[in-house]
């Protein structure tokens, strides 16, 4: 019952050579400079692990730093620099204990096939190779079937390369660390490339680990997860060229539920979920392509915490949420296509950070949800529903729409708060279920619309451009064109502190089935073109 009882295990030694450090300063992200209370016990070219303490009052395995580093240079009498970059921002008074390792160095692994014991389980099952305080050993043209724990099993592993392996048929992808091809824990500077599995529970597992590529690796019968981490403060990780299931700080709240900086590059999946505390994420050229064997397959699920998407596709839904707020960067999602089932919850309401749409073309509209309560912004996207659909409903505070397309589905706003509607330059056209293109429900609050621009197109006489019948609403429409279909703007609401501005508009065979009486906050009649 033990993943590095491996056939072959190579293992440092690790000396009772303990010192311990308090910082007594913030140590900021992508510091490689440590303070230690003296220098001159460590020397040039050692190699130390060091760790830090879990933050007060968080859990045992929440810790941000976990390497095997080298001592590159002694700063001076109380600061040692290493060859690491920390991926985290570190408060004063936190402590570091280090412990000199003596690493197993090149040992290399090469041009092995491996059979695992059939029906093996955790006390009988077999696999070959398990690393722990190594540097610079390579495994590469090792290929497995049949094995219980990871192929290549690597634990306090700095440089390394795991190239050209492959794993089939394990004993077992439902046993907790069981039916990996390789698994990285307390790891620096990895490659894992050109690698291999067939109905295997993970490619590729990196825990607490940073600064690793991985490069053209491939999985079949991938409903497991072929690349996963495991959210215990895991960064600057990167995946290039690869296929399979991807799911990211997964493994539950003790370890943290945290990553940070992971780029995504020309990936093809079935599944891609980072929704936990993932900061700064990074999806290039990716397509998640559902499949009817895996239920929920199709999504793509991501952390509005410095998130962006560029050039994806997902056949099943988009889905924002937001588990934390480290990111200094926008949320952008930009030149992509997402399809939705009905209901849809597009944004959650947990989403307090702004969100931006950029060319984005969001399809199979159906009562689909924008929670969010930050600002959302859509530019030059194209949301598209069906005429016997439900409009998309939106509860945040702020949208602003510009340029872009709404074709037969529509935006009705119900929030509980205060709202604000802003659309520029953009086209509508069609119907909904709910035959008005715009539209609020519930009075209790203010919607201010601001309509610049746009251009609206009924499909038919009972189709409203706009609905507004409730509520306190300051509403202004300038330089739009509408056809056909109908304009509803009840008086009553339109009294009080309410305002309606409809001027330099076009109405080409519109008809305006209520619109409140003209007085010092309501002009609808001078400067329009009714056709």
């Amino acid at each position: 019952d033990n993943p590095f009882g491996a056939v072959l295990y190579f293992k440092g030694t690790v000396t009772d050579t303990v010192v311990k450090s308090v910082l007594s300063a913030p140590m900021p992200d992508l510091s490689d400079i440590f303070e230690v209370p003296d220098s001159t016990r460590f020397k040039v070219g050692e190699w130390w692990a060091v760790t830090i303490d879990a933050e007060k009052g968080k859990g045992k395995y929440e810790q941000e730093v976990q390497r095997l580093v080298e001592i590159t240079r002694l700063e001076d009498p109380t600061h040692i620099r290493v060859g690491y970059k920390i991926g985290w921002d570190l408060a004063a008074g936190r402590t570091f204990t280090w412990t000199r390792i003596e690493p197993v160095d090149r040992a290399h692994v090469r041009n092995m096939v491996f059979q695992g014991i059939p029906d093996g389980d955790q006390l009988t099952g077999s696999h070959p190779i398990a690393y722990e305080y190594a540097i610079n050993c390579d495994v590469e043209h090792v290929d497995a079937s049949g094995t219980f724990w990871p192929v290549i099993m690597r634990r306090w592993c700095t440089h390394f390369r795991t190239r050209a392996c492959s794993l089939k048929n394990p004993a077992s992808v439902t046993w907790g660390g069981a039916g990996y091809l390789t698994q990285q824990i307390y790891c620096l500077y990895g490659h894992v490339e050109d690698c291999h599995v067939a109905n295997s529970r993970h490619l590729n597992d990196l825990t607490a680990s940073a600064y690793c590529h991985v490069t053209n690796c491939h999985g079949d019968g991938d409903d497991q997860g072929p690349f996963v981490t495991h959210g215990q403060f895991e960064h600057d990780l990167v995946y290039t060229g690869n296929s399979g299931l991807m799911t990211f700080a997964n493994s539950g709240a003790a370890w943290g539920s945290v990553a940070k900086r992971i780029t995504v590059r020309k990936h093809v999946c079935s599944w891609f979920v980072a929704r936990v505390k993932i900061t700064d994420l990074t999806l290039e050229d990716m397509q998640v392509i559902g499949k009817p064997s895996l239920d929920g397959s199709g999504m793509l699920w991501v952390n509005a915490d410095g998130v962006q998407i560029r050039g994806c596709t997902a056949s099943g839904p988009l889905i924002v949420s937001q588990a934390s707020t480290r990111s200094q960067r926008a949320n952008v999602i930009a030149d992509s296509t997402f399809t939705f089932a009905k209901g849809a919850e597009i944004t959650q309401a947990n989403v307090t950070a702004d969100v931006h749409f950029e060319r984005v073309t969001l399809k199979g509209l159906d009562g689909a949800n924008l929670k969010n309560a930050g600002r959302l912004t859509l530019t030059e996207c194209t949301l598209v529903g069906t005429p016997a659909a439900a409009p998309t409903t939106v509860t945040g505070a702020a949208l602003t729409v510009t340029g872009g397309e709404l074709r037969d589905t529509g935006l009705r706003f119900a929030g509980s708060g205060d709202q604000s509607a802003t659309l520029a330059r953009a086209r509508l056209g069609g119907s909904n279920a709910d035959r008005a293109l715009l539209a609020r429900t519930g009075g209790a609050r203010t919607v201010t619309w601001n309509l610049d621009g746009c251009t609206s197109t009924a499909a038919d006489a009972a189709t409203a451009h706009i609905v507004v019948t409730e509520g306190v609403n300051r509403y202004r429409a300038a330089g739009n064109t509408f056809t056909g279909g109908r304009l509803e703007l009840a008086p009553g609401a339109f009294a009080g502190t309410s305002a309606l501005l409809h001027t330099g508009c076009v109405e080409d065979g519109v008809t305006r089935t209520a619109v409140p009486d003209e007085g010092p906050r309501v002009a609808h009649t001078a400067g329009n073109q009714l056709l």
